[in-house]
């Protein structure tokens, strides 16, 4: 049989597109290399824990349309956001918030805490902030910097902060409020049941899905099963890599099942020292408040510690390293890639670009309305 579209990875932007062709009256065979559905998103119950196993994923949206959308394949939960700074022993509230300041100053009102970061900003003689270092020394001062975002951020980025280009923390929350909600999103949640479950209502419909299957090492047999192929996958693999390999960053998870109710209290905790190997700890329990889907109180717990690392082939590939020399390199990789008229190229690895799971959402349903007819 030959179908109208080959979906390269079934992960939301794959999901989205191919739910999108179905209802469109198209025929539809998606394929992945992974052994599971849902790419980054997908969750694995584990003692009625719903866990993360790529990474911490909590959906976030002003995109009323999108929220909308994603409504239809899942009942989103109220959970929100709140992270837990670890530095050396020492707890602090993140995003920085007045929970913050009080117990890095013991300052009180926000005019205090203002005039403290402003003081320290003045220390330092910071006027146009042209690293990372400086911009974030300008945005919450010296000691916050030191404690909260240096260590991290190194680790997080495999490079000294002085190397990381400003932009990268501009998105940094700053509050003199007590409110320690990371996102401005008016929608925020977990997809109760999971996200794995969320995404096979996406894709319910689609007429033939293969799992532990290489695209790329039999791309021209699968290229002739499809009037189209929509691909997923990192742009370099495509091509082969013959410009070059875009770089990223990679993560390591060590996941363990505890017996224990309660590890860390919160489902995530960032650890903000250099001398802790790892990022952050994720408790996945806590993005369900700690109980199944009968509402039951959950006797065990999982936890992941993430490690960051520099992405080697053969790895999985996270964030795309956005500097000039990475960009340049994408642009010629794109230049090539809109010369093959058979194949979009979507995505987070396809388009070498971080997503938010909104953005992903946003640009799958924008790409199916262009090119499905």
């Amino acid at each position: 049989m030959k179908y109208d579209y080959l979906i390269v990875g079934t992960g939301l932007y794959g999901a989205v597109f191919a739910h999108e062709a179905k209802a469109a009256g198209k025929t539809v065979m998606m394929i992945d290399k992974r052994p599971n559905i849902a790419g980054n998103v997908y969750t694995k119950k584990v003692e009625g824990i719903h866990v993360h196993e790529y990474g911490a994923h909590i959906f976030h949206t002003n995109n009323e349309a999108v929220w909308q959308y994603v409504n239809r394949f899942a009942t989103f939960n109220r959970f929100t956001n709140s992270p837990v700074a670890n530095y050396k022993g020492e707890l602090y509230s993140l995003p920085f918030n007045m929970y913050t300041f009080n117990k890095m100053w013991g300052v009180v009102t926000p005019q205090e805490a203002a005039a403290k970061i402003e003081a320290q900003r003045k220390e330092a003689g910071i006027t146009e902030p042209k690293n990372l270092e400086e911009q974030a020394i300008s945005l919450v001062g010296t000691d916050i910097y030191e404690k909260l975002i240096k260590g991290y951020t190194e680790k997080q980025w495999g490079r000294p902060c002085t190397e990381l280009p400003a932009f990268i923390i501009k998105r940094l929350p700053v509050r003199l409020t007590f409110d320690n909600n990371y996102f401005n999103a008016l929608h925020q949640g977990i997809p109760i049941g999971g996200y794995t479950r969320m995404v096979e209502n996406m894709i319910a419909d689609v007429d033939r899905i293969e799992l532990n299957t290489d695209y790329l090492e039999n791309r021209e047999a699968f290229n002739a099963m499809a009037d189209q192929v929509i691909y997923t996958g990192p742009i370099d693999a495509y091509f082969d890599y013959k410009l070059g390999h875009l770089e990223y960053r990679s993560v390591r998870f060590e996941t363990e099942l505890l017996d224990s109710d309660n590890f860390q209290g919160n489902a995530a905790v960032n650890y903000t020292d250099a001398e802790t190997p790892w990022t952050r700890i994720i408790e996945h329990k806590w993005f369900e408040f700690g109980k199944d889907e009968k509402g039951q109180d959950l006797p065990k717990t999982v936890i992941s510690r993430e490690y960051s690392s520099e992405w080697q082939p053969g790895d999985e590939p996270y964030y795309p390293v956005n500097d000039d020399k990475n960009s340049a390199l994408y642009k010629q990789y794109k230049a090539l890639g809109d010369n093959e008229d058979h194949v979009v190229f979507g995505g987070r690895l396809g388009e070498y670009k971080y997503y938010d799971m909104d953005a992903v959402i946003a640009s799958a349903l924008d790409q199916a309305k262009q090119i499905i007819q």
